[in-house]
C-alpha cells in the first residue's frame, strides 16, 4: 500500500509505459503517410473519436466508481476489525476480574489478546495469498501454533479457539451469562467482516466488461491521430500520446482498485492496519493493574479498589 501523499511520477506513468511508447509509435507512423504519402482518406472529421470519447469516459467513470466501492467496501471492513479488536480486548480485560490467588486469570487474558493480534496478522495474510501461519510464533502458544500448523483456514482455526477459551470462561465462573453473550457478539462480528473480506477477494469482476471497455479505448486511440493530423500537424504526436494516457491511467486504476487484497500498493493496508492493532493491544496488556498490589476492601458491601 502506498502510504506516502506524494505518488511518483515514475510509479504513475511505469503502469503505462508501453502504451505510451505503441501510441508515439502509431500517431508518428499516422503523420509521415499523411505527409510523405498524401494519401486522401488519412483524414477523418473530428466528430467521431469526439462521439466515442464521451461513451468511453461514462463507462470509466462507471467503472471507477464500482471499482472504488470494492476498495472502500474493503477498507471499511478492516475499520470495523480494528474497532472490534480494541473493544474485544478491553471486553476480555474487564470482565474477567483479576484475583492475587488466581493467577490463570492474567494467563488466559494474556493468550486471548495475543491470539487476536495473531488472528489480525493471519487474516491478512490469508487474504492476500501468502503463508497466514508466518510470523505468529510469539503470539500463539506451542499447543496452538501446532493446531493451526497444517490448516487451510488459520483465521478460522483461532477464531474458534477463542470460542473453547469463552466457553472455558463460562464453565469456570469467571464470566457470566451476559458477559458471554457480548463477548460472543464481538467474536460474531469477527466473522462477518473475516467473510466480507473474502467475499469481495473471491468475487471476481466482470471480465467481458473490462473486455469491452478496453476494446473501445483501444478503438478511439487508433481514430485519434486521424483526426488531429488536419488540425495539429506533427504536434498530434504529443496530443495523441498525452489524450490516449489519460484514458488508459483511468482504466488502469480501476483495475488495481478492484482488487483490493492482491499485495499491490494500491491494496488495503492489511498489514499496517493489523501491526497498529498490535500496538494497542499491547498497550492495554502492559497498562492493565498488576495482581501483585491491588488490594480488596469491603465497604458497604461494594468493592473499592486501592493501587499502590
Amino acid at each position: 500500500m502506498l502510504l506516502k501523499k506524494n505518488v511518483p511520477v515514475s510509479y504513475v506513468f511505469g503502469k503505462i509505459k508501453l502504451e505510451m511508447a505503441l501510441l508515439a509509435l502509431y500517431s508518428t507512423s499516422v503523420y509521415f503517410v499523411h505527409t510523405f504519402y498524401h494519401i486522401p482518406m488519412v483524414s477523418i472529421p473530428i466528430a467521431v473519436p469526439s462521439i466515442l470519447g464521451t461513451i468511453i469516459s461514462l463507462l470509466l467513470a462507471f467503472r471507477s466508481n464500482q471499482a472504488y466501492d470494492r476498495w472502500w467496501e474493503a477498507r471499511t471492513l478492516w475499520g470495523a476489525i480494528v474497532n472490534d479488536s480494541r473493544s474485544f480486548a478491553r471486553q476480555v480485560l474487564s470482565f474477567i476480574d483479576n484475583s492475587y490467588d488466581e493467577p490463570d486469570k492474567k494467563a488466559i487474558k494474556e493468550r486471548m489478546i495475543k491470539r487476536q493480534i495473531a488472528w489480525c496478522h493471519s487474516l491478512s495474510k490469508h487474504l492476500r495469498g501468502q503463508s497466514a501461519q508466518q510470523g505468529l510464533g510469539k503470539f500463539l502458544s506451542e499447543e496452538e501454533k501446532q493446531s493451526v500448523s497444517d490448516v487451510h483456514h488459520v483465521p478460522l482455526a483461532l477464531m474458534e479457539h477463542h470460542a473453547n477459551d469463552l466457553r472455558l470462561l463460562l464453565r469456570m465462573n469467571w464470566i457470566n451469562d451476559y458477559q458471554q453473550v457480548a463477548m460472543d457478539e464481538t467474536l460474531t462480528r469477527f466473522a462477518n467482516s473475516m467473510g466480507g473480506c473474502e467475499r469481495i477477494k473471491n468475487t471476481v469482476f466482470p471480465v467481458t466488461y473490462s473486455f469491452y471497455i478496453h476494446i473501445l479505448v483501444l478503438l478511439f486511440v487508433m481514430l485519434l491521430p486521424f483526426s488531429l493530423i488536419e488540425f495539429f500537424g506533427i504536434f498530434q504526436i504529443p496530443l495523441v500520446v498525452a489524450i490516449s494516457s489519460s484514458f488508459f491511467l483511468i482504466e488502469k486504476m480501476a483495475i488495481h482498485l478492484q482488487d483490493p487484497f492482491e499485495n499491490k500498493p494500491t491494496d488495503t493496508p492489511t498489514t499496517t492496519i493489523s501491526r497498529n492493532i498490535e500496538r494497542d493491544l499491547k498497550m492495554l496488556l502492559k497498562d492493565e493493574t498488576p495482581v501483585e498490589v491491588e488490594k480488596h476492601l469491603a465497604l458497604n458491601n461494594t468493592a473499592v479498589y486501592y493501587v499502590l
